[in-house]
């Protein structure tokens, strides 16, 4: 198949050197905001994945394309405006509903002394002396008084009030007071003490879960932070739009913390073979060096030998094989005995660095492959995928001139340039260099189909579907025409012409490809089935059987998270997160990784902790997501 075209924001791969498949994994993870159709869903509550993670909102019979579309800054400072004012109200209205009352419809006069300072002495022993009219009189009394106090910055006689006036009548509004004053000072414990009691009175008080979580957040306690904050947007129906960027804040924190924590002790490894195999094979095959072929008699205890070894076994295709070529090119300049083949065997080290993920370390191969052969335009071409990838288009940009300057007739330097111009959104541009690319060499089917996908992200539906039609005539038992013509009709809509097409995929992968066979068909055709008419089970089979020939393949263990949250098997889901933060290759891809598995697990703490939230979502959930 051809090499990716993610675009910088899906999570889980890395855009241009990551084999995976674009508009698959668009569809996997970043649904909303391409497609504007589906989300992943958790009892209720939608998942709209970002580049920082996922963030929750209710679903409800709206068109989800709204949700996609976010508030200009205009939009957002005026909503922000009136959130405060509305919160301002909410307290006038919370300090009211907060006074005492009698039995009965009158309300008691506001006690009988002038101020806080007239009251008597309230101890713990005073207190049992007053009626229940007196306590509750006196706490408002000392409650009004804190406030003016909290008001005034007078934060230690605050909290002096407000203490005073949770021993007439502890109320959760004086424990969420007296935390204020508590924030106020930094002071994140006794935040986190005062709001918890406040919380054990009213489980739903929303106040008191926001400044919770704040203090959980500076306390660097972000699991803790996220759960108060996802509880507080689910009770007020997500309407308060900072809580809703505190839970996406604090995924990306705890996240990116917990990432630098795994990866100081993360084992280096290849991803899958679909990846692996993917992205060797967007390079045209120019066969072995001269010098390197099968009939050559090598010893394996030099390293033309071990470049030998290395290159037999990336024929095969399989994980074992990948380690075993990766192993043998490292060996191969450790006894560094190359010759003519140096530059060659620096080029393949840091391929497999790349795509270990040791950025540094293969730049640095790859720029040694330059200096010691700058006719090596393969080596530009990777070193300029990696630094789009790394985020440096610029650099990327001056790689390709180079190589270009080496050799304008290459065109594998033209495939290449596309994807930077693709990923730039590009495309007219990218639409030239491929179209290049296949005037230098027509036999190079992936040419065909990247110019097929970039004239349909140009709106030239009637052109790109003509593109396919004209790559299925002339490579008919190339399995990745049809695999990417199958997601462009299911991106129109035609399901059942893009369940063939990937049926046809699928067949061809057994036959061209038995020992090695590529399983995304297996998931687009998963993923098709589940759109059209939500058929979980056969979808399931599909991943599973996916997983079976690749058990390390990134979008297939994502694609099995999306279906079992759809069906709300969320503790299962939650497995095949944490599966996808193993395979993470780099700190990015496992950030994002991280993200959905602590949303999935915040949701289940959720429903656990506030069983009456769970059932508040299901009445708040509307029809399935299509």
């Amino acid at each position: 198949m051809a090499p990716p075209l993610l675009p910088p924001s899906v999570p889980l791969a890395a855009p241009v050197t990551v084999p995976a498949d674009s508009s698959l994994w668009d569809r996997v993870s970043n649904w909303v905001s391409e497609n504007k159709a589906v989300v992943y869903t958790i009892a209720g509550v939608a998942v709209v994945v970002t580049t920082a993670g996922a963030v929750y909102y209710i679903r409800s019979g709206s068109d989800s394309k709204d949700t996609a579309n976010r508030p200009s800054k205009k939009e957002r400072r005026k909503r922000k405006q009136a959130e405060r004012e509305a919160e301002a109200e909410a307290e006038k209205a919370a300090a009211a509903a907060a006074q005492p009352t009698e039995a009965g419809p009158s309300q008691p006069k506001a006690a009988t002394v002038e101020g806080a300072d007239e009251l008597p002495e309230i101890t713990e022993e005073t207190v049992q002396r007053l009626s229940e009219l007196e306590r509750k009189e006196y706490a408002a009394k000392l409650k009004e008084a804190g406030n003016k106090a909290y008001g005034a910055k007078d934060f230690p006689h605050a909290i002096e009030l407000y203490s005073k006036a949770i021993l007439c009548k502890p109320d959760p509004v004086y424990y969420s007071n007296r935390a204020a004053c508590y924030n106020a000072s930094s002071q994140w414990d006794k935040v986190v003490e005062d709001t918890t009691a406040a919380i054990n009175l009213d489980p739903e008080y929303i106040k008191a879960l926001n400044r919770r979580a704040n203090a959980y957040d500076h306390l660097g306690k972000y699991s803790e932070a996220l759960l108060d904050f996802t509880a507080s947007c689910i009770i007020d129906g997500f309407k308060n739009q900072q809580s809703a960027e505190a839970v996406e804040r604090l995924l990306k924190k705890f996240a990116e913390s917990r990432a630098k924590e795994i990866m100081t002790d993360k084992a280096i490894r290849l991803p899958s073979s679909t990846f692996v195999g993917n992205y060797l094979q967007s390079f045209r095959n120019k066969g072995r060096p001269a010098g390197l072929e099968d009939s050559v008699q090598l010893s394996e205890d030099t390293g033309k030998g071990q470049l030998q070894i290395g290159l037999q076994a990336l024929e095969n295709r399989t994980s074992p094989s990948y380690e075993s070529a990766a192993a043998a090119f490292d060996k191969a300049l450790e006894l560094n005995d190359l010759g003519e083949y140096e530059a060659f065997a620096y080029n393949m080290r840091g391929t497999f660095r790349c795509l270990r993920g040791k950025h540094v370390e293969a730049l640095e191969d790859l720029t040694r492959s330059i200096e010691l052969d700058p006719a090596m335009t393969q080596s530009y071409i990777k070193r300029a995928s990696m630094n789009l990838e790394l985020g440096a288009p610029d650099i990327a940009e001056k790689d390709f001139e180079s190589a270009l300057a080496q050799n304008a007739e290459d065109p594998d330097i033209y495939y290449h340039r596309a994807q930077l111009h693709f990923i730039k959104s590009e495309f007219a541009e990218a639409a030239k260099d491929y179209q290049k690319s296949i005037d230098l060499d027509r036999d190079f089917i992936y040419s065909h189909i990247q110019l097929g996908v970039t004239q349909y992200k140009m709106g030239s539906i009637a052109s790109s579907m003509a593109t396919f039609r004209r790559c299925m005539k002339n490579f008919e038992k190339t399995p990745d025409v049809y695999n990417y013509y199958g997601e462009l009709l299911l991106d129109q809509g035609k399901y059942q012409d893009a369940i063939d097409k990937f049926d046809t995929a699928i067949e061809l992968e057994k036959e061209t490809k038995p020992m090695c066979m590529n399983v995304l068909p297996l998931i687009n055709k998963s993923l098709a089935l589940f759109q059209w008419n939500q058929d979980f089970a056969e979808a399931e089979k599909l991943c599973e059987k996916a997983l079976i020939i690749d058990p390390e393949c990134d979008i297939a263990v994502a694609t099995m998270a999306q279906l079992l949250l759809q069906q709300g098997k969320v503790t299962e889901a939650l497995k095949y997160f944490e599966r996808a933060a193993e395979l993470a290759r780099t700190e990015g891809e496992l950030v994002n990784a991280l993200s959905y598995a602590e949303a999935t697990r915040t949701q289940i703490q959720v429903q656990e902790k506030y069983p009456k939230l769970a059932s508040k979502l299901s009445g708040m959930s509307g029809p399935p997501m299509r």
